[in-house]
This record gives structure tokens, sequence and C-alpha cells, in this order.
């Protein structure tokens, strides 16, 4: 009797290789066996992909049925390969009378009854199927993750029996080619809606121009989180490109994809006690992270100093890299994580230090404790550290219509990294060193000051380019072709941090 070969595809991290899912009838006793590296869901595949048959009025063949899932050596896991077994058991035992499926993938979890159910990571799959150029049939659930993908063509069920009747030839499914074009939603909190503060509204705007990280420091209730959450409407619009991958993301983490949403740039704030393995991802099989989830978006951690100093120090790999590798005895995963890291944090323990009301009682020695809960090497990979004061009171009174709006903003950031990317090809903050020195090369009077910035301060290499890097933005939002001092000096003063100590 043939083998049927019914071609779907696993996961593996941000991958979807190529799985064959073969199937063998032999005479003996009625058994069913799956080999090929399968996991524990991918086994009880059995009882189901068994009860569906049968409840689909089809005959469960008499013998020894082997399933194969080739390669071997690459784990399987979960029920997207219900479907595929279930069709290459029709096929073997003459029910389907199919000659050839080698162009087509097929996917889905399937119910006693028959009835297909979605399954997780939908997206990166049919990326690669469109890559190898394969049509892809699959439960109703994940249509919306797959007609994402330019260039896939989709069908979708939601019973074995209309696959059946697809492939006999009685009914057949509609195929359509995937492919969303969409702007991205207007809907994200407008800047013009904090009142006051220039200057971290500057910072802000900076940081969205060149992608560089920004720390907010400032007594409670200035307004941190407010101009936090509204730097996602300032941001230029992701490409198709960057929307597949961070949808990509959400997909293999089991998240809800809506079309109106896959263009607005993601927008992570975990709480201050999550885990190192919540933010970075992690687990027996690996699942991304809080980082993972905020690419090619803004992570947000406010009240950076409550967070455990081990959790934070994870943050340092993808910072420089954007890329976070999860390393298991079994597996290794890899996943995106170029992201725009926001945070927030008091001055001190109590958050009155140099508070115009002067209500702060915390000692040297606490205020030291308290911002020594972030590391230095940390500290020294965040380009903008600003002040947030609190407002007067008659700055709560001024009239929003007067100030810019998110609109306004977003055409000069949008304007600024039109000419980063003419230029070098990436955002400033992506720049590596060598690409600082030749597109970032301040003027004999602009290195003076930097050079003596830096030994007056202290000041690390790292902190050197960053101020580089962010001194070219604040050009690039000028449309200025050259470094000046001013543009130095501005970029200096926004790192706080490195020139001001505590004091009580």
């Amino acid at each position: 009797m043939p083998i049927a070969t019914i071609l779907s595809r696993a996961q593996n991290g941000m991958e979807a290789p190529q799985v064959c899912v073969e199937v063998d009838l032999a005479d003996g006793l009625p058994a069913m066996q799956l080999v090929g590296l399968p996991e524990t869901v991918v086994k009880e595949s059995k009882d189901r992909v068994k009860a569906a048959i049968v409840n689909s009025n089809f005959a469960l063949p008499p013998g020894r049925i082997v399933v194969n899932l080739a390669p071997a050596d690459l784990p399987k896991e979960g029920g997207r390969f219900d479907l595929p077994i279930a069709i290459g058991i029709l096929v073997a035992s003459g029910q389907l009378p199919v000659k050839d499926t080698s162009r087509c993938e097929f996917y889905g979890e399937l119910s006693l009854s028959g009835e297909l159910r979605s399954f997780v990571g939908a997206l990166p799959a049919a990326l690669r199927a469109g890559h190898a150029g394969n049509a892809i049939v699959l439960p109703r659930g994940n249509a919306v993750e797959a007609s994402l993908v330019s260039g896939c063509s989709v069908a979708t069920a939601e019973h074995l029996l209309e696959v059946c009747a697809h492939l006999n030839g009685a009914r057949r499914l509609e195929f359509q080619q995937g492919g969303i074009t969409g702007n991205a939603s207007t809907s994200c909190a407008d800047i013009c809606e904090v009142r006051g503060q220039a200057q971290a509204k500057r910072a802000l705007e900076i940081a969205a121009a060149g992608e560089h990280s920004l720390l907010f420091i400032g007594p409670p209730g200035t307004g941190k989180s407010m101009l936090a959450q509204r730097l996602p409407g300032i941001l230029p619009a992701m490409t198709e490109d960057e929307a597949l991958e961070a949808a990509a993301v959400r997909s293999i983490s089991g998240k809800a994809l809506k079309l109106e949403e896959w263009r607005v740039r993601p927008f992570r704030s975990p709480h201050h006690t999550a885990s190192g393995v919540a933010l970075v991802g992690g687990g027996s099989h690996p699942r991304p992270g809080e980082v993972s989830l905020a690419h090619n978006g803004v992570l947000f951690l406010d009240e950076l100093p409550e967070f455990d100093r081990r959790v934070l120090e994870v943050l340092r790999e993808p910072l420089e890299s954007g890329v976070i590798t999860v390393s298991r005895a079994a597996r290794q995963a890899e996943f995106p994580a170029r992201i725009q890291l926001i945070a927030a944090m008091n001055p001190c323990p109590c958050g009155y230090l140099g508070d115009a009301a002067s209500r702060c009682r915390c000692t040297l020695e606490q205020v030291q404790r308290y911002r020594a809960r972030i590391s230095g090497p940390l500290l020294d990979r965040l380009d903008l550290h600003v002040e947030v004061p609190r407002l007067a009171p008659e700055q709560l009174r001024s009239d929003c219509a007067a100030t810019e709006t998110s609109a306004t903003v977003a055409r000069r950031v949008c304007d600024a990294r039109a000419l980063q990317v003419a230029r070098q090809g990436k955002s400033n903050a992506r720049l590596n060193n060598i690409e600082v020195d030749r597109f970032c090369a301040p003027g004999a009077q602009g290195r003076n000051v930097l050079e003596r910035a830096m030994q007056r301060f202290a000041l690390s290499a790292r902190a050197y380019h960053r101020i580089l890097k962010v001194a070219r933005s604040i050009a690039d939002l000028e449309g200025a072709v050259s470094l000046s001092v001013a543009h130095i000096s501005e970029a200096i003063g926004l790192r706080r941090l490195d020139r001001a100590k505590p004091q009580n």
C-alpha cells in the first residue's frame, strides 16, 4: 500500500521549518504509532484524529498505522498536526482519491467531532509557505493572521469534511491571496494633553526621531507615564515588513491579532514584579517575553528601580544587539527584540527629592541605595536622562489647543527619520561606532566641548558615542547637515544623571 505524504510546518522560535507527515498502513493488530520526536500534545493527537475520522463518517483503517513526522530530529509540539495526520490516513487508505498534495500545506487542531480549531503560530508558517510558493489550508480562526502575508494563497475551513470535499473535488475551497494594505490607527493618545513639561516633550521628540532610549526622572504625578504613553503617537508608521515581524511575535505567543491595529507600534508596559523569564522569554518550550512583544515598538518600564536588579540586567543584550537568544538543554530559540526603551523613576525612595514642596526626608544613603538598584552599565545604555519637575498650578490651566499635537510633532519626526534612512539606511540609535565616526563627526569646537564634558563628568566611551548619536538626531530635526556646538551641548544636557549626584 503506498505511503501518503502531507506537508505541514513545525514551530521553532520564530522559524517554521517544513515537516512531512508520512502515513503508512501495514498488516497487524490495530494500533497507531507516531514517530519523529513528537511532544505530549502531538502524541495525544492519535485519539483526536481517530475520533474525528469516525465522527466524520469515514472508516478507520484496520491494522497498524505508522505516522512519521520528518525530519525526525526536529521537536514537534502543538495540535497543528492533527489535520495533516487525518488527511494522510484517509489518503493512504484510499478514502480520498488524491494524486498530488505537494504544493499545499495543511495545519489545524481537530476536535473529536472533526471541527477545526485554531493553533498558535499560524503567521510564521504562512510566511514560510508563501516564500516556498505553497498554498495553505488552515482553520477559520487563523484566517486573520494568514491574510496578512502578501503572495500566500490561503484557504480556510471549519471542519475536516470541508477539507476532504475539496481534496476529492466535490466542493472546492476558495483560495485567496493574502496581503493587507492599511494605515496605522490614529487612536493613540495625543501629546497635547500633557500640560507644560517643554523639556520633557523636546526629549521625547528627539528620542522618537533617532529611536533613542529615554529615562524620565521626577516626583510622582508630574506626567512621566503620560509622556511615555504618547510616544507611539509620534513615531513613524511601521512598514509592512516591520508590521509582519511584530505580528509574527504575537502569533507565536497566542495573542489575538486585529486587522485595524496590525500596523500600530506595540506598547508594552510590564509590572515591576515581572520576572526575568517574563521579560525576555523562556520556558521549556521557549516563548517570547515582553521585550520581544515590544519588537519594533516601545517597552515602557515604570518605577524602574522597583524592578529586580537581575531582571533589569537581562535588558543589556537586547539593547545592543536587538535580539534575544533563549538557550535550553534540548533547544535554542532566537526572538527579535529591536525595541525603544522608555523608563520612568522617582528621584528618591519617597519620590520628592529636589521637589519645590521640600517634602523629602530621605537620607543621602537611602537615595544612593535607591539609585544603585539600576546598574551603571544599564544606565550608560540609556541615551537620554531627563527631569520631569512638578508643574506650577497656573500651568495646569493652560489650553491644550495652544500646544502642539502629536500629528504636528510626528511630521517633524518622520522627516528626520527619512533623512537618516536616506543617509545611512537606519536610525541614528542603530549606528555602530564606525558609522558614528562617519555620520556623526562633530566640528573642532563641538569636539572640544564633548571632550571637556567627558573629563568633567567622567563619561564612558559608550556615552561619548551615544551623545554624538543624540546630537545627530537633534541636527536632523533641524535639517542641519553638520553637527554644531549647540547640538552637542543639548545632547550633553539631556544626560542628567551623568552630571548630577544625589544631594540631600
